[in-house]
C-alpha cells in the first residue's frame, strides 16, 4: 500500500462534494467510455455518488475501486480482469469504477500517483491497494487474502464456520490473549508480532497489536497527564499521554480532538506523528463508530 493510502485517508471528506452535486445521475446511469455499470457487482461512481456507493456500501461488504482513465492503455488491459472477477465473486465484493477524468476530487483524497490504481475499501477506508496492470492470479492472491483477512467483520463476508463448524481455537491467538489478560503486555505484543511476521495482512493480529500497544501506555497515564498537556500545548508527547489517558477513561472525543488540534498546530515530521498516533487510537475502534466518522473528517479539515 502506498505512503499516501497508509494512515488517515479520510473518504467522508468527499461527501461535501456530494451535497454540492444532487442532481448528478444515479450512478447506474450513463456509464463511462471505461465500461462498468452493467450489473450490481460492477457500479460506476462518481464524486458525488461516491460516499453512498463506496463509503456506506463498505460497512457492509468489500469495494474494490478502480481508478481509471479512457487514455491509459494499462487500464484497458486491468478493467476487464477486475470486472469479470467481480462478475464471478457471486455478490463477495463490489467493483466501482472512477473515471479520474471526470472525477479528480476522488484521485487526490487517494494520492494517486499514477494509474490504474485499486484500492480496497472496507468499513469505510482504504485497506489495501496496488498500481498498474498486475497479472489475474496476482489480482485473485490479492483478493483472496482479503476476504480471507475480512471474514466476520463485515455484515456481508461470513465468518469462517458459518456453515455450524466450529473452528479451532488458534493456539497462536490463545497465548497472546492469556498474556494479554494477565497484564503481561510485552509477551502479548511479541505473541501477535509472531503472527504478523508469518502473516502481515492478519487483521485480528494487526487489531490485537493495536489494543496491546495502547494498553501498555494507558497504563503509564495518570490524571496529571491532561494537566500537563493542556500547560505545555507544544509538548507532543504530553499530549499523546493525555489523548490516551482520554481515550481509556471514556473521553474519546476529548481524546480525538486533543490531537486533531495539534494537527492544527504542527507541521512537517511533528505534524505526521501526531496524525499516526491518532489514527492508531483510531485503529482501536469500529470503523463505524460515529465518534472515529467524525473525528476523521476533523482531520481531513485540518490536514487540508
Amino acid at each position: 500500500m502506498s505512503a499516501a493510502l497508509s494512515g488517515a485517508v479520510d473518504l467522508s471528506a468527499l461527501k461535501a462534494r456530494a451535497e454540492a452535486q444532487r442532481n448528478a445521475p444515479p450512478p447506474s446511469s450513463g456509464a463511462p467510455a471505461g465500461g462498468g455499470g452493467a450489473s450490481a457487482a460492477v457500479i460506476d461512481v462518481t464524486e458525488a455518488t461516491f460516499q453512498a456507493e463506496v463509503v456506506e456500501r463498505s460497512l457492509q461488504q468489500l469495494v474494490v475501486v478502480d481508478l481509471w482513465a479512457d487514455w491509459c492503455g494499462p487500464c484497458k488491459q486491468l478493467s476487464p480482469v477486475l470486472e469479470r472477477l467481480a462478475e464471478q465473486s457471486g455478490g463477495a465484493w463490489v467493483l466501482a469504477k472512477v473515471d479520474v477524468d471526470a472525477n479528480p476530487r476522488i484521485a487526490q483524497v487517494f494520492g494517486v500517483q499514477s494509474i490504474p490504481t485499486v484500492v480496497a475499501i472496507a468499513g469505510g477506508q482504504p485497506v489495501n491497494a496496488f498500481s498498474g496492470a498486475l497479472p489475474e492470479p496476482e489480482i485473485r492472491q490479492w483478493l483472496d487474502q482479503l476476504l480471507e483477512a475480512l471474514k466476520g467483520k463485515l455484515p456481508g463476508i461470513p465468518p469462517s464456520g458459518a456453515d455450524g463448524a466450529e473452528e479451532p481455537e488458534d493456539p497462536r491467538f490463545t497465548e497472546a490473549e492469556a498474556a494479554f489478560e494477565r497484564g503481561d503486555f510485552a509477551a502479548a505484543e511479541a505473541a501477535y508480532q509472531r503472527i504478523l511476521d508469518v502473516e502481515p495482512a492478519n487483521e485480528l493480529a494487526k487489531a490485537g497489536l493495536a489494543q496491546v500497544r495502547f494498553a501498555a501506555r494507558a497504563a503509564e497515564a495518570d490524571p496529571s497527564a491532561v494537566t500537563r498537556a493542556d500547560a505545555s500545548p507544544d509538548d507532543l508527547d504530553a499530549q499523546f499521554a493525555a489523548a490516551d489517558y482520554e481515550v481509556a477513561t471514556g473521553k474519546v472525543e476529548d481524546g480525538f480532538s486533543r490531537l486533531i488540534d495539534a494537527v492544527r498546530r504542527t507541521a512537517g515530521p511533528d505534524r505526521n506523528r501526531v496524525r499516526e498516533h491518532l489514527v492508531g487510537l483510531f485503529d482501536l475502534f469500529d470503523p463505524a463508530d460515529e465518534r472515529v466518522a467524525a473525528a476523521r473528517r476533523n482531520l481531513a479539515s485540518a490536514l487540508f
